[in-house]
Formats: structure tokens, C-alpha cells, sequence
């Protein structure tokens, strides 16, 4: 029950590194905000955000999954838990644009000074808020699938 509790307490920690480092990216990708340093910023924080969702909460959940006390089977049986993992991968590839653009915004700013045009900027955030909207929805989507519904 003890490792159980770990598991979970770092899956959640995870969960929430995720939250803050999506909801920053979301509050600096703005037109009227941006310049060299939040350009910087963004590429920082989108960095922290990869990471949290590859090696933390990834990796956990593959702990859970593997280490659990449900064990794979009881996991795997239930269809909440494949709408969860989809809704997941949903949010790693929206995720991928928003990455590219930073990476893209951090080259050009760094070669020539250039910051990203207003419009580029724009669609941008549309990509992360799509992102901030959907991990809630996950989140509501495992609740219901722990209590056995």
C-alpha cells in the first residue's frame, strides 16, 4: 500500500508540474508581452513541460501500471484508462507544434534578433491553450476511472 501511495503522490506531482509550466507558457505566449526574454522564457518552459510529461508523469504511470496495486490487468480492462491514454497522446501531439515554434523562435531570435510576427504568436497560443484545456479533462477522466466507474 505504501509504494501504491508513493506512486500515485509522484504521478500527481507530476500532473501538477505539468499544470504550472502549460498555464505559464499560456500566460507569456501573448502578442502585447512579447520580447528577447520572454522568447527565451518560452523555450525554457516548454523544455521543463517536455520534460515533466515524458519523465514524470510518463514514467510513473508506467510505474503504476506495472508496480500498481490494480496490476496491468486491472488497468488495462477498464475503457476509461484507454480514454485516458488517448486523450494523453491527443496532448503530447498538440503539444508538438507549440515545442517546434519555440525551438523555431529561440534560432532566429538568437542568429538575427528576430522576434515571432504577431499572427505567429497568435496561433500559437491557440496550440497551448488547446494543450491547458484538454489536461483537465484527462484529470476528470481518471477520477472517474479510479473510483471504477
Amino acid at each position: 500500500m505504501t509504494l501504491e501511495a508513493v506512486l500515485a503522490s509522484v504521478h500527481l506531482l507530476a500532473i501538477l508540474t505539468l499544470v504550472v509550466f502549460l498555464s505559464s507558457q499560456a500566460a507569456l505566449c501573448r502578442v502585447e508581452w512579447m520580447n528577447a526574454a520572454v522568447v527565451q522564457r518560452l523555450a525554457k518552459l516548454d523544455m521543463i513541460y517536455g520534460i515533466a510529461a515524458v519523465v514524470l508523469l510518463l514514467l510513473t504511470g508506467i510505474a503504476r501500471l506495472v508496480l500498481g496495486a490494480k496490476g496491468m490487468s486491472g488497468y488495462v480492462s477498464s475503457p476509461l484508462f484507454h480514454l485516458k491514454m488517448t486523450l494523453f497522446i491527443v496532448a503530447v501531439l498538440l503539444s508538438l507544434k507549440p515545442t517546434f515554434t519555440f525551438r523555431r523562435w529561440k534560432k532566429a531570435l538568437d542568429a538575427t534578433g528576430q522576434l515571432p510576427a504577431a499572427q505567429e504568436i497568435q496561433q500559437t497560443r491557440k496550440w497551448v491553450m488547446w494543450q491547458s484545456h484538454l489536461v483537465p479533462v484527462i484529470a476528470v477522466v481518471a477520477v472517474f476511472w479510479a473510483r471504477g466507474m
